[in-house]
């Protein structure tokens, strides 16, 4: 559990880094806080946290299998008469330990935080001025209008205001100000621009019209498209519900029956991954043997079985998506995985199983 608990943290946080550095590059290029970036890294890490536990667990499994062979306590152990399958019995309760917490993640704390996170993407995204203001730089909120703040006070002044607008294929129009402000009229957004200039450029015959004004109201909430609601996605639905798929839930998430069966049952199956990562990990290295030389090939042949694992998870999803009665097919890793491991096992409690017998000859 401690080694368990080392590589977690190890695995979660490179995890982590890599979806930070995406998430900081969003939302501070957008005008967001610190604060909201640690709201959003922190309702992400459930979902990285259950692509590391299993990982996690077979990493565990395999150092400290590999420490007690190299040092011969398991060669010991065995010549006491225990079996492999013995071996494995506290192997077993740490898998059903890591399974109950990859339970906890994917039932519970998984769609709570994706559900959360997609209400606050949303909302952002609707924040027309987190989106807006943004000292010195150009912002191109829509495609053909640009927008510029040189500098923004304490009060809420914006200062030197620049829109080059150039939606329209007649007319380009560029509006400058000294000085404006937001104002919130109803259901849209209004910046008052004070003291300055509209430049329209027309284009047929490159003709410029100027008009100087004291303050000027500009829309800036045609500047962010409305978001349309999708309604929730699979991933933010309880399992209960994912279970019984009624039409209105399809219609809601856009996907057929045999789509949220199989997210239901994933969650399952991702569970129990936990306990066979671990114990296809112990399994694998129990076939070597002890050696001196260590046990380096059993690790590799672990790796290797673990990815063949996890291809096959994506086999079984893609049968389980075809038909609503093929769910069970979401399980196939965990089949596979298990069957893996009664095969290491079984090999192992019997260490000449594969090898060549010398037959002993009488002599003349």
């Amino acid at each position: 559990m401690v080694l368990f608990g080392f590589f977690s943290l190890v695995l979660v946080l490179v995890y982590w880094i890599n979806r930070a550095v995406v998430l900081f590059d969003q939302l501070i290029a957008d005008g967001q806080s610190a604060v909201v970036f640690l709201e959003f890294t922190a309702l992400s890490l459930p979902s990285v946290i259950r692509l590391a536990l299993p990982l996690a667990a077979f990493a565990a499994a395999v150092y400290v299998t590999n420490r007690m062979s190299t040092e011969a306590e398991l060669t010991v152990v065995q010549a006491t008469g225990y079996s492999p399958f013995r071996l494995a019995r506290p192997v077993l309760y740490f898998g059903i330990v890591v399974a109950l917490l990859m339970s906890l993640l994917m039932h519970i704390l998984v769609p709570l935080s994706s559900a959360r996170l997609a209400e606050r993407q949303s909302e952002i995204a609707q924040n027309i001025t987190s989106r807006l203001l943004t000292e010195g730089q150009f912002l191109e909120p829509i495609n053909g209008v640009m927008f510029y703040i040189r500098e923004i006070t304490p009060e809420g002044e914006l200062r030197d205001i620049f829109i080059s607008d150039t939606r329209d294929t007649d007319d380009q129009v560029t509006y400058t100000a000294a000085r404006a402000f937001l104002v919130r009229d109803g259901d849209t957004t209004q910046l008052v621009l004070i003291d300055g200039l509209v430049q329209t450029l027309r284009i047929a015959d490159q003709r410029l019209f100027t008009t100087s004004f004291d303050d000027f109201a500009y829309n800036v909430g045609n500047l962010i498209a409305p978001l349309q609601s999708r309604g929730r996605r699979d991933t933010h639905i309880s399992t209960w519900e994912l279970l019984h798929p009624t039409p209105e839930l399809q219609a809601e998430t856009r996907q057929t029956a045999a789509d949220l069966l199989t997210r239901a049952h994933d969650r399952f199956s991702q569970s129990i991954l936990g306990a066979v990562a671990a114990l296809l990990g112990f399994a694998a290295l129990m076939v070597g043997g002890y050696s001196r030389f260590g046990v380096w090939r059993q690790i590799i042949g672990a790796i290797i079985l673990i990815i063949i694992v996890k291809a096959v998870e994506t086999t079984g999803l893609r049968l389980a998506r075809s038909d609503p009665h093929l769910w069970f097919a979401a399980y196939l890793q965990s089949v596979v995985g298990l069957l893996m491991i009664w095969f290491l096992l079984f090999w192992a409690s019997r260490p000449y199983l594969f090898k060549r017998r010398i037959k002993e000859t009488a002599a003349p």
